[in-house]
């Protein structure tokens, strides 16, 4: 979905992402040295140390510079331009912070570095025990405001003394005079994270465990914090340390209005997240898919190079609405380049196809769209069969398989040119062998994914978006209704079911032609159904003619159709292809008509009451 780039939306993004080119350098100066531990691909985190450089220079320099007043001269730098800079940067000197996190990653090194900076913290519970442990001085937020923590810690800091030492503005005498009369001091920094709500969901949480992961406290610190970013600093996570240390190393102990814009900017999107997270899990615990008002909560897993075209700007976000489900944004890629946005479209579509069955089973896809499926009695089988049914438009394709990559088919797989391999696993000498093919990309999802999850998709319109179930509708031979004389054979119900399943992820107008769990023609996307099974009937033959076979791979096989027919036109072209059986919705007013003209020509026909549109 597109999204104009001045909407407040709620995806999470973290402070790398807002920095861009300046955040790299901020790093480097900051001197905390980031490494990125291995993991799922929306729980990793980053664990922060302090560099030499940043050791060497922590305790006494820091103090010496940060006992110098703004107001006075120094060796480098004369009254009149620390003034000036001050003025122009709009730097803030950091002396007092509140510091309560549930992810600990860093904290240490971080709070040292305040300290080594003059900067009193305040703290609460657990964070609090933590930065003692640390030898870090800690003034608890209960000493700090002579109110105790009540309500199992539900009320900690929601008291004036913290939220009017964040809200108070600097320099309006009427703020001044208010905090001064009820003894409130300013707090220059909130470094704060929010209780693990969407984690608590993804893990199948009782309805008591995420009500008590509704964080309250942290998001009210936060936003306050971000609302008055013109004095005060706001750090939501543990990546921001290194460029709040980076802004203090470089201005004195003071932060500039540049950053803490930033990450105010960041912290709003969080908090916006956060409470979509919370707003999605709540209606769907009440059976309301379709609320009066929808939010979408994403993280930022990748910054891609473009969209479909390299003058589209692009990204690629996590969905972090409810449970997420194993598929190309939660895979773990292996080897190859970075994957495009049209390589994770394709991947997306290839890797659905598969999970829709149970055997072992291939998908090719190009332009999501199926140039080959199959099933098999082995993934190598599997994909050689569907690569059989249009290997010229497989070229440069994804495959998709539905079991671990073995040996076998990884050396299948390497004899073409292919942009993308997915599949729950692989087999070390699977790698060994795809790691041949050094630009192919090898995404692993660890599971399948459930086709039957009831999931949402998206899509956006002039001025607005379209959100609707995903279709995971699948039948059954019980339900399906044999509306001609002729009953399908055993085999051919197999291949009716098969062609079927494809059908669903064929953009329409689809026909499929399949025989013996293999796709042997596929017509895509066309404007008119006869077209579509021609184009599909044509697709076959060439298939056939360059494998110097004698007759067309349509012959003998069924062919299934997105939604009815609705002129005989579709029907017969399919009978000329030589098809046997036909699986299609019906619904039409001509149905009588096609019915007629199948059995004219001895062909069985099944309808299934259901339409499989795909735009």
């Amino acid at each position: 979905m597109r999204h104009d780039a001045g909407l407040a939306l709620p995806f999470v993004t973290t402070v790398n992402h807002l920095f861009a080119a300046d955040h790299t350098a901020l790093k480097l100066r900051s001197g905390l040295a980031c490494a990125r531990l291995s993991g799922p691909a929306d729980h990793r985190r980053r664990r922060c140390s302090l560099s030499p450089r940043a050791a060497r220079t922590r305790a006494p320099s820091f103090r010496r510079h940060a006992s110098m007043d703004l107001g006075q001269p120094s060796d480098t730098k004369t009254e009149d331009s620390l003034g000036k800079d001050k003025a122009e940067k709009g730097l803030q000197k950091i002396r007092r912070a509140l510091v309560s996190v549930s992810d600990k990653a860093s904290l240490r090194e971080f709070a040292q570095f305040l300290v080594g900076h003059n900067v009193e913290i305040i703290s609460t519970g657990g964070t609090a025990e933590k930065l003692r442990g640390y030898d870090v001085p800690v003034i608890d937020v209960s000493e700090y405001t002579s109110f105790p923590e009540i309500l199992d810690g539900r009320v900690k800091t929601l008291v004036p003394k913290i939220h009017g030492g964040i809200l108070g503005v600097r320099g309006n005498a009427s703020h001044e005079e208010a905090m001064k009369l009820h003894s409130i001091e300013y707090i220059d920094l909130v470094v704060v994270n929010l209780y693990p709500f969407e984690e608590t969901v993804r893990n199948d949480g009782s309805y008591e465990a995420c009500i008590e992961n509704i964080d309250i406290g942290g998001p009210t610190l936060i936003r306050a914090a971000a609302k008055n970013h013109a004095s005060v600093t706001v750090v939501t996570d543990v990546h921001q340390y290194s460029d709040v240390m980076a802004d203090m190393n470089d201005h004195d102990g003071c932060t500039t209005l540049s950053l803490r814009k930033r990450l105010a900017a960041v912290a709003f999107s969080l908090c916006a997240s956060y409470d979509s997270s919370i707003a999605a899990w709540f209606m769907e615990g009440l059976g309301k898919p379709f609320p009066d008002r929808i939010t979408i909560s994403g993280r930022l897993k990748q910054r891609l190079r473009y969209g479909e075209n390299p003058h589209q700007p692009a990204a690629f976000y996590m969905d972090m609405r409810g449970t997420i489900c194993p598929g190309v944004a939660t895979a773990e890629q292996v080897q190859g380049k970075e994957l495009s946005y049209n390589n994770i479209l394709d991947t997306d579509a290839a890797f659905r196809l598969v999970s829709e069955f149970t055997e072992p089973a291939c998908a090719i896809i190009k332009h999501s769209n199926p140039c080959g499926c199959a099933t098999g009695v082995s993934s190598e089988d599997a994909y050689l069969r569907a690569l059989a049914c249009d290997p010229i438009s497989a070229f440069g394709g994804i495959v998709a398989l539905n079991r671990k990559i073995d040996k076998a088919v990884a050396e299948q797989i390497t004899k073409a040119f292919t942009e993308v391999v997915i599949a729950p696993d692989a087999s070390a000498e699977a790698l060994e062998v795809l790691s041949e093919k050094k630009a192919t990309r090898v995404l692993l999802t660890g599971a399948m994914p459930d086709p039957r999850a009831q999931l949402q998709s998206f899509r956006s319109v002039m001025g607005g978006f379209l959100v609707q179930a995903l279709d995971t509708k699948m039948v059954t031979t019980e339900e399906l209704k044999i509306v001609t004389k002729r009953t399908p054979t055993e085999n051919e119900m197999r291949d009716l079911l098969f062609a079927w399943k494809v059908c669903k992820h064929v953009k329409s107008n689809a026909i499929v032609y399949a025989r013996d769990g293999a796709t042997v023609g596929i017509g895509a996307g066309q404007m008119s159904r006869v077209d579509a099974s021609r184009i599909a009937a044509w697709k076959a033959q060439e298939a056939s003619r360059q494998a110097e076979e004698d007759t067309s791979r349509t012959a003998g096989s069924v062919v299934a159709s997105d939604a009815f027919f609705p002129f005989v036109d579709g029907l017969v072209a399919a009978a000329d292809a030589g098809a046997t059986a036909v699986i299609q919705p019906g619904g039409s007013k001509r149905d009588a008509e096609v019915i007629a003209a199948a059995d004219e020509r001895g062909i069985a026909m099944v309808f299934t009451g259901i339409r499989h549109f795909l735009h």
